[in-house]
Formats: structure tokens, sequence, C-alpha cells
């Protein structure tokens, strides 16, 4: 993994954690520097499916290179949650890409309205208005009227819808790798080629079953 990036990255309070905690590990190992914020909510739903106490987006970081033992190239830079002034709520700062995973159904709604109360929805307006890739990761089922119409009014504004919805064909054995098949493709749009996964290729014999480890 030798792309260099500069990114923001954002956890907003919906389950999901497994996809953030996947594609952080992947990002340590890179070159270059990002910016992550953390909601508290996002913090709660960590603590909870990973069981740690990891209290904030500093301490998730640490948990999750001690947890994958990963080499850190990688450089962030963390920042409050409630911190609206902060440098990437300007366009004058520069970032390639960012990306909301997990993406609450609040969080989408916000930035799809332009309130911008807190430094996710703010980050993600600047992306917006500068056309810099914007990926938003919903895990969310079902979807009601009003979820639906919130991700088709991102998308005409210019986001990248990327739920939360794994493939198969990659013949996954545990839940990681089913995170991993979402990281990589988080890492794809943002225009970074990172192989987390095999690619599909019809030529590759298939085994029966995939053996996944609940």
């Amino acid at each position: 993994m030798n792309e260099k990036c500069k990114l923001v990255v954002a956890m907003a309070g919906a389950s999901g954690s497994i996809y953030a905690a996947r594609f952080l590990r992947a990002l340590m190992e890179m070159d270059g520097e990002s910016w992550i914020v953390a909601s508290p909510a996002s913090v709660r739903v960590f603590q909870e499916e990973y069981g740690t106490s990891a209290a904030n987006a500093e301490e998730i970081l640490e948990f999750v290179g001690t947890l994958w033992k990963s080499k850190l190239k990688h450089r962030f830079h963390v920042r409050s949650y409630g911190d609206i002034g902060a440098d990437i709520a300007s366009g004058s700062n520069t970032w390639e890409g960012m990306v909301v995973v997990p993406c609450s159904m609040k969080t989408a709604a916000s930035i799809r309205s332009g309130v911008t109360a807190n430094l996710i929805d703010r980050a993600a307006d600047v992306s917006l208005k500068e056309r810099r890739r914007l990926v938003l990761v919903p895990r969310e089922t079902p979807y009601n009227r009003i979820h639906l119409q919130t991700m088709l009014e991102l998308h005409d504004a210019g986001a990248v819808i990327l739920p939360a919805s794994p493939g198969f064909y990659q013949m996954p054995k545990s839940l990681d790798d089913l995170g991993d098949f979402i990281a990589s493709r988080i890492f794809k749009l943002l225009g970074k080629e990172v192989d987390l996964y095999p690619r599909w290729n019809p030529e590759t014999p298939k085994s029966h079953g995939t053996n996944l480890i609940l």
C-alpha cells in the first residue's frame, strides 16, 4: 500500500463500526495525512460493538492500531466534533476527499439540508461546495421514503452513496473480510487502489460455502 492520500474521515452514530475500523486500519499503513472526527454517538456505538472503553477518536485510533498491530505510516489530525471553527471547516484548506463511515441517517439529513451544526456536517458541506469527493456509507435497513429521498438529493448534490452492503463473491472467512470489502470500495471511490480482498475473477475456482465465522 504505497498510495499517498489526504482525507477527512468522519464517524457518525450508526451501527457498523467494523467498516470504520477496517478503513482506518488500512489507512494507517498508507503514506499521507488525514483528519478524523468522531461524533459522541459514534464513540458510544464503537464502544458497544467492539467492547472497548475507547472514549474519543484518538483512543479509537490507538485501539484499532493495537488490535491489528498496524504499522503506523499515516499521520492523523484529530478534530473535535463540536469545533465548527476547525481547519477543515474552511475550503481554504484542501483534502482529496471525505468519507463518513458509518453514516447515520441524521447526519445524512443534516448534510442534505445544509445544516452545519457540527464539524462533520460542515466538512461535508465544504467538500460538496468545493467539488471534492464525498463518500457516505449508510448502514440502515430498511430504508423509508425519507431516507431514500435524502440519499437521492445527496447524490444529485455530488455525494457518492455507498451502502454498507458487502459482497460475498470473495468468499469471506471472517467479519473482518466483510469490513475490508467496504473499506476497499471506499478507497476506490476516493481514487485509491488498495487491494483488501480478491477482485472478481470468473476463472478463479470457488469453494462451496464461505465458512464465514460468526
